[in-house]
C-alpha cells in the first residue's frame, strides 16, 4: 500500500512489489521466515522471550495504570519465567508473541535534523512486542531487519519515531548489526493544527487521485507546505525538487497543510502536462474516456470525441481550469452536446435575434480560414454597428446562450473556435429556427 500511495503522490518507488529489485522480496508477508531468523538469534542471546500473557491481562494492566493516572505499560512477567515453564507452556500451545528485553543503558545518537538524542526507554516503558502470535512483526523488528538487510544508509521517517529510536538501536546493537543514520522529519498537520490522518476525508490519498489531483501536484503542494529546499515555488517537478533538496533546511518545527491552494497547484501542473506534446496526449486519451462515461448516448456527434478536437479544447482552456474532470461537468456540456435552445430565448434576449444570427453566418461564410480567437473578436466588435440598438454586451449574451445554452463560460470567441465554423453555424441556425 506504501508504494501504491507513493505512486499516486508522484513519487515513483525505486522498488517494490510491482518494480521489484535486487534484494527483494518486499513483501511482509513474503519476508516472514527473515523476521523468524532473526527473532531465533535474540531469542537464543537471551535479548528477547515469548510471552504468554493473555489479552485480558494486558487490558486488566492498562485499565489499572489509567485509573492510577499513570501511562500503560507492561510489566515485563514473562521475562522472568524459566527455561523449562516456556518449555512446557510451548509444548502445551500456548498463544505467545515475542518481546525484547529493554535494557538501561541507552547511547545518545545524531539525529540528522533534531541533532543528539538519547531516551532511556528501558525506565518508562515495558518490553515491547517485536514477533506477534501470527508470526508478523511489529514494525520496531521489521523496519530494522529490512533496513539491514536491504543495506539502507539513511532513514527519514515521521517526528513520532524519535523516541523508538532508542529501542531500535538496542535491537540493532542486539543483533550485532551497525545501524543507518536516522533523521526525524517534522509531521505534516491539518490548516487548524490538528494531526493528519490518512484517511481523514480527502486527504486519504486514493481519494484525491480519484477526484482528478495529479499525483505531480499533490507532491508539490506537500513540500511546498514544508521545508527542506532551496527555493519555494509553485510548479515544481519531481525532478526539481530532487535537484533542489538540502537535509540542512529542514526545519523541526510541523508543517501545516492547506489543502485550499491544492486546486490552484493542480490547475499549474495540469497546465505544464497540456504544453508537454507527449504527454498531453495521455490527456486526450482521459478526457475522450470521460466524455463517453459521463454523456453516453446523448453523443449525437461523435465527431467531438476526435483526437484533434480534443487536443483543440486543452489547448484552449489551458489554464484556465483546475482538474481534467471540470471538461464534463456541465459548465463545458456545450463543447461535447448540443444546447437545447429555443427561439423564443433568444428573442428574449434581444428582438434583434435574427438580425445578430445572420450577421454572424455571413461573418462565418467569409472564405474558409482557421479561425482565431483574436480575428473573432475583432471581427465580433464591428457587428453592433450594424444593428438597429442592441448593445455589445447584449448581442454577445444571445451568441453565448445560443452556442452553449448558458449564461457564462469562456469567451464567445472562444466557444467557436472550439465548435468550429460548421458547428456554430449548425446550432445557429437551428436556435433561430426553434
Amino acid at each position: 500500500m506504501l508504494a501504491y500511495d507513493s505512486l499516486l503522490a508522484g513519487i515513483p518507488p525505486d522498488e517494490s512489489p510491482r518494480r521489484g529489485g535486487p534484494v527483494g522480496p518486499y513483501q511482509q508477508s513474503q519476508r516472514l521466515d527473515l523476521y523468524r531468523k532473526a527473532t531465533e538469534q535474540l531469542l537464543k542471546k537471551g535479548a528477547a522471550y515469548r510471552c504468554f500473557c493473555t489479552p485480558q491481562r494486558l487490558e486488566l494492566l492498562k485499565k489499572e495504570a489509567l485509573r492510577s493516572l499513570q501511562t500503560p505499560r507492561y510489566d515485563n512477567r514473562c521475562r522472568h519465567l524459566s527455561t523449562r515453564q516456556v518449555a512446557e507452556k510451548v509444548s502445551q500451545g500456548a498463544d505467545h508473541v515475542v518481546r525484547f528485553r529493554l535494557e538501561e543503558g541507552s547511547e545518545p545518537f545524531c539525529d540528522l535534523i533534531h541533532g543528539w538524542s538519547k531516551h532511556e526507554v528501558a525506565s518508562v516503558e515495558g518490553d515491547p512486542v517485536i514477533l506477534k502470535s501470527d508470526g508478523f512483526p511489529t514494525y520496531h523488528l521489521a523496519s530494522v531487519v529490512d533496513d539491514h538487510l536491504m543495506g539502507i544508509t539513511h532513514v527519514l521517517r515521521g517526528g513520532e519515531w524519535l523516541v523508538s529510536t532508542a529501542k531500535h538501536l538496542l535491537l540493532y546493537r542486539a543483533l550485532g548489526w551497525d545501524p543507518p543514520h536516522f533523521g526525524h522529519l517534522p509531521l505534516l498537520l491539518n490548516a487548524d493544527g490538528s494531526k493528519l490522518s490518512k484517511r481523514q476525508g480527502h486527504v486519504f490519498v486514493e481519494q484525491l487521485a480519484h477526484d482528478g489531483y495529479l499525483p505531480a501536484a499533490l507532491l508539490d503542494a506537500i513540500t511546498h507546505c514544508g521545508s527542506g529546499f532551496t527555493e519555494n515555488r509553485m510548479g515544481r517537478t519531481l525532478e526539481e525538487l530532487i535537484a533542489k533538496f538540502d537535509m540542512g533546511r529542514i526545519e523541526k518545527h510541523s508543517a501545516l497543510l492547506d489543502l485550499e491552494k491544492l486546486s490552484e497547484f493542480n490547475r499549474i501542473h495540469l497546465d505544464q502536462q497540456i504544453g508537454d506534446q507527449r504527454r498531453r496526449q495521455d490527456l486526450v486519451a482521459e478526457v475522450q474516456s470521460s466524455v463517453e462515461q459521463v454523456y453516453g448516448e446523448r453523443l449525437t456527434e461523435r465527431g467531438v470525441l476526435r483526437t484533434a478536437y480534443v487536443e483543440q479544447v486543452l489547448l484552449l482552456r489551458r489554464g484556465h481550469i483546475s482538474r481534467l474532470q471540470d471538461l464534463v461537468s456541465p459548465q463545458y456540456s456545450f463543447l461535447w452536446i448540443r444546447p437545447t435552445v429555443s427561439y423564443k430565448q433568444l428573442q428574449a434576449v434581444s428582438p434583434e435575434a435574427d438580425e445578430i444570427g445572420q450577421l454572424v453566418l455571413e461573418l462565418l461564410d467569409r472564405p474558409a480560414g482557421v479561425l482565431t480567437i483574436e480575428e473573432l473578436n475583432r471581427d465580433l466588435c464591428r457587428l453592433p454597428e450594424q444593428l438597429r440598438g442592441t448593445q455589445y454586451r447584449i448581442m454577445m449574451k444571445l451568441l453565448r446562450l445560443a452556442l452553449s445554452g448558458q449564461q457564462q463560460g469562456p469567451s464567445v470567441a472562444e466557444m467557436m473556435v472550439s465548435l468550429g465554423r460548421q458547428e456554430v453555424q449548425t446550432r445557429i441556425q437551428r436556435a433561430l429556427c426553434g
